[in-house]
């Protein structure tokens, strides 16, 4: 049953306080809250920023309707709801120069504040102002065919605004102004938490005038001279520097790389801009901003720039798969580096009309009811996340993106996916020890290696894989890295074995490292890969690792890179046939293994034969190097894996950790249900998932040493501990979460 929010008031005023005098128990239907976290008696902030962050976007300007502004915000406040993010667009403040319009942002804060919600800015200055299309022309968003931006309205908020370019100094300079007004506004505001600084972290591409200059700049720092870039770009008559242009398309040369390269950097340049402006102006309130989630170089580099990093990722654009849920949310937490994150937009409702929902089934995300909304919450914080937003709160009644993502209803009732958030957003809030500890490492790390990635995407490489998951480029389609990349991810999911994605620069922290679609690898990243295994670690490598090196080069040598003598192995033959190859298959250590897009064999060259193809060519190497060995496979079963789902290819996968000599920290009885152990200073801590739509009683072995179990989350459960095993229930899209002790 949908209450209406007068409705809802009445209710929630009959029963008794639970929080001060301001928020207020649910309806008798609804799950009792938990006690609300005492404050800490030695702060001296009667504010303070709440333990577990746990909200939504509320304010898109264009929604929700004003007269239930006040009424939305009592009853999120009741719910047990403690951030609220706004998008503090550009486009809609600064309606003509210099002339601001604050109103509708004042009392969002002012409501805040007087609810206990905590703040976070979402600032917008991508989006400029309508009038200053004219007054900018050369400013314009240029793509690369010529067409210039237009102004318009803006699907996320339904509002209008006009794409200029940053790199331009006038349009920056605008955006500085407004941005200081913003922040001298608003710093000082109780409410107030922090700024989330750039939606998605997707860097933009522009032909303008300025943004062309910029990449010449950059390639002057890069090659010195216009001579020394000719050669590496093989362009023998640039003649001079104006004659550099970006390149036109996406071919696979270095041009494109550069290209590439330089907007990632550019984009770095004016988070580095914004973070700087308003860390000179304020000092104490939290930096943020947030990826899509998906593997790729930025998100690798944005969390060391910002006080939090964190995700959008929306189960009803990809898919209710437990396994990418997982995925993204392990995805951030590795790219992240040790510095918290959140999950800043999450689905909290349905989503219909869009192309990415047709053809699938209602309950593969399209329309979350309350247990989706709980799994999903536990999920991410199974994973470490420190934080939860959903993409609404309510949904927009404007444009194509009607009723999408928010748990309350069109009319601002409380539906049952909104008590739950409330009860999840209490619960996480009344256990502050649980955030004092995070996931362990895990027991394989998946390298990833931006080189690869960028030449999978600019060449197309394995782009006739197809498939849903996505996280090409910066946030493009997907392509065999990315698929080969999540499907090595998935393989060791599937057996319950945790996997890290992992940076070049902490490979040295993993036993085993797993090397997915390598095509392209720098000379650079090659050395690490010798030393890390030299030095006594564990290598598995799909095929044809450095085929392309610096600049996208073949080498004469296969593999490439002297990688030949760390493998063992020198290439015999080599097919790049997407299309031909999709059930490829192999053995490698007597076990059949399914492969994908490429074909490599080998002949030995101080290695041992570990596999053949079916036709009886060597398929795969190992060697001894150093302190460490090497498994070379050629072909890519990350990706065989990923659109064909064998048994003995997710088998393969669990084989690898024997094959290195290390094991599983936890184990589980029944292989849908997902174990996570958590440690740090509030304690050691058992999270256990259960995706699926039935209660299961499931086993999990332990490091020994655990003698007592309580689950904090199922108040009913009563896990028990013997010896190195516990025993636990776990009810359907539910988990437990079980203190050890």
């Amino acid at each position: 049953m949908l209450l209406s929010p007068r409705s809802f008031r009445f209710v929630l005023a009959a029963f008794s306080c639970w929080v001060g005098a301001a928020a207020l128990l649910l309806p008798a239907a609804a799950a009792q809250p938990a006690p609300a976290p005492a404050p800490a008696a030695a702060s001296a902030d009667p504010f303070p920023n709440p333990v577990f962050p746990f909200g939504a976007v509320y304010f898109r300007k264009s929604s929700p309707p004003e007269q239930d502004w006040a009424s939305d915000h009592q009853t999120a406040a009741g719910l047990g709801v403690n951030t609220f993010r706004h998008w503090f667009m550009w486009a809609s403040i600064e309606v003509s120069p210099g002339k601001y319009d604050w109103r509708d942002y004042d009392r969002m804060v002012e409501l805040e504040g007087q609810n206990h919600i905590k703040v976070i800015i979402a600032e917008n200055v991508t989006g400029a102002p309508e009038w200053m299309w004219d007054k900018y022309p050369h400013a314009r968003n240029t793509s690369a065919d010529g067409t210039e931006s237009y102004p318009g309205t803006v699907t996320g908020s339904a509002t209008g605004n006009a794409l200029l370019c940053l790199d331009n100094d006038e349009v920056r300079a605008q955006a500085g102004k407004f941005l200081t007004a913003l922040v001298e506004r608003y710093r000082d505001k109780p409410a107030m938490m922090g700024y989330d600084l750039w939606n998605e972290s997707n860097p933009q591409e522009c032909f303008c005038a300025a943004s062309q200059e910029k990449f010449r700049e950059w390639l002057k720092e890069k090659y010195g001279t216009v001579e020394a870039l000719g050669r590496a770009w093989h362009r023998n008559s640039l003649g001079d520097w104006p004659s550099v242009h970006p390149p036109h398309g996406n071919i696979g040369y270095p041009d494109a790389l550069d290209w590439l390269a330089f907007r990632r950097d550019d984009a770095m340049r004016l988070l580095r801009w914004r973070i700087d402006l308003i860390r000179t102006l304020d000092k104490k309130n939290l930096i943020t901003a947030h990826g899509t989630g998906l593997l790729n170089a930025i998100a690798w580099r944005v969390p060391a720039q910002v006080d939090t990093f964190g995700y959008t990722w929306v189960a009803s654009r990809h898919s209710n798969e437990p396994w990418l849920q997982f995925n993204v949310a392990d995805t951030v937490r590795s790219g992240a580096r040790g510095k918290p994150f959140w999950h800043s937009e999450a689905t909290g409702g349905p989503l219909w009309l869009q192309p990415q929902v047709l053809n699938r089934p209602l309950e593969d995300g399209r329309s979350s009811d309350d247990k989706d909304v709980r799994v999903w919450s536990l999920i991410d914080m199974t994973a470490g996340a420190s934080g939860i937003q959903f993409t609404r709160w309510r949904p927009l009644l404007d444009g194509p993106l009607f009723g999408a993502f928010g748990p309350m209803g069109m009319d601002g009732s409380v539906t049952p996916q909104a008590e739950m958030a409330g009860k999840l957003a209490r619960w996480a809030n009344a256990h502050p020890d649980l955030w004092k500890s995070h996931p362990v490492k895990g027991e394989v790390g998946i390298l990833f290696v931006p080189e690869s990635l960028d030449f999978a995407s600019i060449q197309g490489l394995g782009a006739a894989a197809g498939g849903r998951a996505g996280g090409g480029g910066e946030g493009g389609g997907a392509n065999g890295y990315t698929q080969s990349a999540q499907g090595a991810y998935q393989a060791f999911f599937d057996s319950n074995i945790q996997a890290d994605y992992v940076a070049l620069d902490d490979i040295g922290d993993y036993p085993l490292i797993y090397l997915p679609f390598p095509e392209m690898l720098t000379q650079a990243t090659a050395n690490k890969l010798r030393d890390y295994v030299a030095k006594g670690g564990m290598l598995v490598s799909e095929g044809c690792p450095g085929y392309f090196g610096d600049g996208g080069r073949v080498g004469t040598v296969q593999p490439n890179l002297g990688l030949d003598q760390l493998f063992g192995a020198r290439e015999a033959y080599v097919q790049f046939t997407p299309d031909l190859l999709g059930k490829l298959a192999l053995t490698v250590k007597g076990k059949p293994v399914g492969g994908q897009y490429f074909l490599q064999e080998y002949k030995l060259a101080g290695g041992t034969e570990a596999g053949r193809f079916a036709n009886g060519h060597i398929a795969a190497v190992e060697n001894t190097f150093g302190k460490g060995k090497t498994l070379l496979i050629g072909t890519f079963p990350g990706g065989g894996y990923f659109r064909n789902h064998t048994p003995a290819t997710r088998e393969f996968f669990a084989g690898l950790l024997e094959w290195a000599g290390t094991r599983p920290q936890i184990t589980s009885s029944e292989p849908e249900i997902k174990a996570r152990l958590h440690r740090g200073a509030g304690g050691t801590y058992l999270w256990v998932v259960n995706p699926t739509r039935t209660t299961h009683t499931v086993q999990i072995s332990l490091p020994a040493g655990f003698k007592q179990a309580s689950d904090l989350w199922q108040e009913s459960n009563r896990p028990t501990v013997s010896g190195t095993m516990l025993t636990t229930t776990v009810e359907d899209r539910n988990a437990a979460v079980i203190k050890l002790e």
